[in-house]
């Protein structure tokens, strides 16, 4: 693949963007074991390729819980949405990064499963919310990354055909949905996905230790 035939990119914000996923390993135990659920050991894989609304129903289907799903996503939103606004950095080399592609007046923006909410008060205090050209959501298209959906939508936020556009993600499902429906794909690599690192090179046009390593890449080629 010629990085220079890439007219777009769509990047992911947890893991990819953000250094955030050390936290959502987390804010399920967290919420589980305040209704007193000892949490599975895999449920972080069981839920990782769940929205917001389908890990909610999952948990009060299976563990029984006395609360309606709207008040579980709540909670969930309120265990996160302190870090995502004080705390949760970039991932290394990520700023330079987009510095480089605005160089290049190359678009991008962010499809996440992460609510708009928090995704915007990140974005915002890290200073990228005005840089974007979109910020898409999984609950507002309806669907997950297991679906295209999402990154056809992005692709019309930027005019382009998906021949055109890089998908930049960390986790295996998304990029394989990508590159099942004509997206050219980047996997970059976050130790949440360290089981999957292989497949995802197999899986990808191209794929990268950190967000420095890809940029490297650009400059030099």
């Amino acid at each position: 693949m010629n990085a220079s035939n890439i007219k777009g990119y769509i990047f992911d914000l947890d893991g990819t963007l953000i250094d955030s996923m050390p936290l959502w390993y987390n804010v399920d135990r967290i919420f589980l074991s305040e209704h007193g659920v000892t949490p599975p050991n895999n449920i972080s894989d069981i839920v990782k390729k769940m929205t917001v609304e389908q890990s909610s129903k999952y948990f009060l289907d299976t563990f029984n819980l006395k609360v309606s799903q709207q008040e579980i996503i709540n909670r969930i939103e309120e265990i996160v949405a302190e870090n995502y606004r004080d705390t949760i950095p970039l991932k290394l080399g990520i700023l330079e990064l987009l510095d480089y592609l605005d160089s290049k007046n190359i678009p991008y923006g962010v499809a996440t499963a992460t609510y708009r909410t928090l995704a915007v008060s990140c974005l915002t205090r890290l200073g990228l919310i005005n840089r974007i050209k979109f910020l898409e959501t999984c609950s507002e298209v309806g669907k997950g990354k297991e679906y295209p959906d999402i990154f056809f939508k992005c692709a019309e936020n930027m005019g382009l055909s998906p021949k055109d556009i890089a998908v930049v993600e960390d986790s295996l499902y998304c990029l394989e949905t990508a590159k099942n429906h004509g997206f050219l794909t980047i996997g970059i690599y976050d130790k949440s996905s360290k089981s999957d690192w292989i497949n995802i090179q197999n899986t990808c046009n191209l794929t990268f230790q950190s967000a420095k390593d890809f940029l490297n890449y650009l400059v030099i080629g």
